[in-house]
């Protein structure tokens, strides 16, 4: 049995589908308009679409090309009286499932919507297969060495062995997901499914239903039995991606389940208990939305048990490099392309970019160069017009070719960098920092290890806040930072 949507401006051949598949024992909802369709195939899970291809208004592939635009991979069985090369190709090239003809008899189309819907689960048991076994080389692949990323990395493999809930905090684009599978990829429940589920995306009244299910009957559409994520998770893992939009009715049956383990489904007054690892994700900050009444405090400090702050990119510009690597060979090996290699003006270009858009960023940019300029070498003529915000350091001395030289180590290229810089703001690590695109923290670090090695001549301390150990004792005065040729 299946969830059919039929749609056609002809009310003989609509109803005759419907009688038709019912029949079948599949359950079928029928629309004369495919706009109005498009409002239902939104809010509620359809197994397969059969659609008119040519109607008023929205036609069929102009309802196919909507659906794939929001993401909706379902099934789409396209009829027409007026079959062509043409609109078959164009059909198929869109995600089209089949093209059939009218007239068609009822056994033809009801074995279309079987194959349809065998083939359609045989693609979703296949991508959680995949996802399962992506998720045991995850912490693999998680790329940093700077010291920013250190007590992330050194946490991960903490808590995965704890059952405790997580919260991932982080800007957009900073990694917050593959933190969370590589935790569970980490933990003893890595033998079980790890499931998502993006808060955000959905109404109350659709979240509710798809984290904890709901009864036939339950509400209007609830034309069968549902399983939620939870109890589909049971015994694994459910990652709860941006977990601060989920509305404040929603999130007092949340923390009833993180805390006492049991729930309902939607319509039904059976207790259900489950053994489910949550793992939250935010970009906001849920102490200040709780100070606002914007999220529960109790249900915060129920997901922060174990909290993990991813830090921004422009907080660890030491693993740009490393990234980059990692990006373009994936891309490359992805694409069957010869990998573009960048030159050291292009590398130190996007060492010192502030990356408002974090590693995701970093990402798409390598996929379009590695597109673009396939088996080339890049310079930073080629980068600046792909970045989408101000290089940070446009207030700081630029280098120059006489500056950095090719070839030159990248470290030592950093080094130069920072101490110009530092100069120039008269030894002030804040101003510095901001300058440069890195956490204040990163750059006292960089400076302790490099006058432990004896490579850092520290600027002399100027008084007050102005002083390179401003916010410590008062420095002494040391020799001034060399002016770089």
């Amino acid at each position: 049995m299946a969830s059919v949507c039929v749609i056609d401006d002809q009310v003989l051949l609509r109803d005759s589908l419907t009688q038709t598949l019912t029949a079948q024992e599949h359950q079928v909802v029928a629309f004369a308009d495919a706009q109005e369709a498009l409002l239902q195939i939104r809010q509620r899970p359809f197994d397969i679409i059969l659609t008119d291809l040519r109607m008023p208004g929205m036609d069929g592939v102009e309802l196919l090309r909507e659906m794939r635009r929001l993401g909706l991979d379902i099934p789409v069985l396209l009829m027409t009286a007026h079959a062509s090369i043409q609109t078959a190709v164009e059909a198929m090239k869109l995600g089209a499932f089949d093209y059939i003809q009218k007239p068609f008899e009822a056994d033809q189309i009801g074995i279309l919507i079987e194959r349809a819907i065998r083939e359609s689960r045989m693609v979703r048991e296949n991508e959680v297969m995949k996802r399962t076994i992506e998720d045991l080389d995850l912490h693999r692949v998680l790329i940093g060495n700077a010291p920013a990323m250190k007590p992330v990395l050194d946490k991960i493999q903490r808590v995965a062995q704890s059952s405790a809930t997580v919260l991932i905090t982080g800007e957009s684009g900073t990694g917050k997901e593959l933190i969370a599978r590589a935790i569970h990829a980490a933990s003893p429940r890595n033998a079980a499914s790890m499931l998502a589920c993006n808060c955000a995306a959905l109404s109350p009244t659709l979240l509710e239903s798809e984290l904890f299910g709901h009864e036939k009957g339950a509400f209007t559409g609830a034309d069968r039995l549902r399983k939620g994520r939870f109890e589909l998770a049971d015994g694994g893992t459910l990652l709860l991606d941006e977990v601060s939009e989920i509305d404040t009715a929603l999130q007092a049956k949340l923390l009833r389940v993180l805390q006492e383990r049991e729930y309902e489904r939607v319509g039904s007054s059976i207790t259900r208990r489950i053994d489910v690892r949550v793992i939250a994700t935010t970009n906001r900050n849920l102490r200040e939305w709780s100070a606002k009444a914007r999220f529960r405090e109790d249900l915060y400090y129920r997901l922060s048990v174990l909290p993990i702050e991813v830090p921004p990119l422009r907080q660890r510009s030491e693993d740009v490099p490393l990234l980059l690597d990692h990006f373009v060979q994936q891309t490359a090996s992805r694409e069957g392309r010869p990998r573009p290699e960048f030159n050291g003006d292009a590398i130190q270009l996007l060492c010192e970019y502030g990356w408002p858009g974090n590693v995701r960023e970093l990402q798409n940019l390598c996929e379009r160069v590695c597109v673009l300029e396939a088996g080339n070498t890049v310079g930073p003529d080629t980068i600046r017009p792909l970045l989408a915000g101000p290089i940070q350091v446009a207030s700081a001395p630029q280098p120059t070719a006489a500056s950095y030289r090719d070839g030159q180590l990248l470290a030592d290229a950093e080094r130069d960098l920072i101490m110009k810089t530092l100069r120039r703001f008269n030894g002030h690590r804040e101003r510095t920092a901001t300058a440069l695109g890195i956490g204040l923290r990163t750059l006292g670090l960089k400076i302790k290890k490099w006058r432990e090695e004896g490579t850092f001549e520290e600027i002399s301390a100027r008084g007050g806040n102005q002083a390179v150990g401003a916010g410590s004792q008062p420095a002494t005065p040391q020799p001034a930072v060399p002016v770089l040729s």
